[in-house]
């Protein structure tokens, strides 16, 4: 059983500091690990929780336990006016008070209109596990622009924690019950409470059963480009709406969107994103669920490098108008770094990753396949196994 999840020690650290908030989907873990860090490293610990209204009333009414060296704020992007009474509890109180706040909406993002917090927080966001962090493998930030270092040991063991993964997802519950009825219920209840109170509690929607309904039907996009129109029409809803409704579902980490590269060296692709979500066991289609999968892995690859690290880095993937197209694409400071192509089983090298290579001068190129056992170079393409792949990555 995993002890401690990879952002532990950077968040410890960085509390000595500055406040630290922790974004990210409902059910990943974000309480628990403030929990942890609060039971480990300070000998008294304050939590509240702004849905508790007896703890409402003491974030409010401003009072504290005056032992408290690390007061913990769960939720609290619920109140209207957080960030402003956040900065007056911070700036009385920073000589002898750590403070971690865990939400699970885009803290950073969210009601910003002037960030009266600028300079007095770090932010991470917290991502269901991966291969490598269920193998047991500390954090570490890789060389800029070097090649990926990939697990050559205990494969057994790595394939079993990859079709763990791939089936139950990375949240925890479904993942260490690894239980079929679990899976289905918690599926089920996720979605309920994440429309029903998390997006219910904050944001104005009026018809809260058809952002159920998109709920449920974007599942059927990911690895796909996304069509606003297409679900405005199955929705039967105005254009406004619906793209409402998919930005509010992306703020409270449902999905994520990942958008084309640009770049004057060829016809790029410029506004159609494509769409994954942060829970990839409830995909249907393998391959896309395959892709979906790597895309999460990336995703938390790239976040790390930039809450963790300060790195520039992004997630993309690379498209032109004459249909030619890569999955993923790396980025730091806007310069690629390593391109992918996910295929469920596929060791023909990629001609559109042979192509996009040579366009914009990537420095390393991986094919990941859903095959057991496979870690071969063809024409300067790394093609590899989708478990091997990720134990080199966060």
């Amino acid at each position: 059983m995993i002890t401690q999840r990879y952002l532990h020690h950077i968040i410890e650290a960085d509390l000595q500091e500055k406040m630290v908030f922790i974004g990210g989907p409902r059910q990943v873990g974000k309480t628990t690990l403030a929990k942890l860090i609060g039971s480990q490293e300070y000998k008294n610990v304050q939590y509240l929780n702004w849905d508790s209204p007896a703890d409402r009333k003491l974030i409010l009414d401003g009072r504290f336990d005056a032992n408290a060296g690390l007061l913990i704020f769960d939720e609290l992007h619920k109140y209207r006016q957080w960030k402003n009474h956040l900065k007056g509890i911070f700036d009385t109180h920073w000589e002898r008070l750590h403070i971690l706040v865990t939400g699970s909406a885009r803290l950073d993002l969210y009601r910003r209109g002037g960030d009266s917090l600028l300079g007095r927080y770090h932010y991470f966001r917290l991502h269901p596990f991966s291969v490598a962090e269920l193998f047991g493998k500390a954090p570490h930030a890789p060389q800029p622009f070097s090649e990926l270092q990939f697990d050559e040991a205990s494969q057994p063991k790595l394939r079993e924690h990859f079709d763990a993964l791939l089936h139950f997802g990375g949240f925890p519950e479904p993942l260490f019950r690894q239980d079929e009825r679990t899976l289905r219920r918690w599926h089920n209840e996720r979605i309920d409470r994440l429309i029903k109170e998390d997006i219910r509690d904050v944001e104005l929607v009026r018809d809260i059963s058809a952002l159920q309904v998109l709920s449920e039907v974007l599942p059927l996009r990911v690895a796909s480009k996304l069509s606003l129109n297409a679900l405005r029409e199955d929705l039967q809803v105005a254009h406004k709406t619906i793209a409402s409704w998919v930005d509010i579902l992306e703020r409270f980490y449902y999905h994520f969107r990942i958008y084309p590269y640009a770049s004057k060296r060829f016809a790029a692709l410029r506004k159609e994103a494509k769409l994954y979500l942060w829970d990839w066991s409830q995909v249907g289609d393998a391959g896309a669920k395959l892709e979906n999968m790597v895309a999460s892995h990336l995703l938390k690859f790239t976040h790390f490098l930039h809450d963790a690290e300060g790195y520039k880095a992004e997630l993309w993937y690379i498209g032109d108008v004459e249909g030619r197209e890569v999955d993923f694409l790396v980025t730091l400071d806007g310069k690629p770094w390593f391109a992918v192509e996910v295929k469920l089983s596929d060791g023909t090298p990629s001609k559109h990753l042979h192509y996009f290579a040579g366009k914009l001068r990537i420095p390393f190129l991986y094919q990941v396949v859903g095959d057991m056992d496979i870690d071969v170079i063809q024409a300067n393409i790394r093609i590899i196994s989708a478990d091997r792949f990720l134990s080199g990555l966060i």
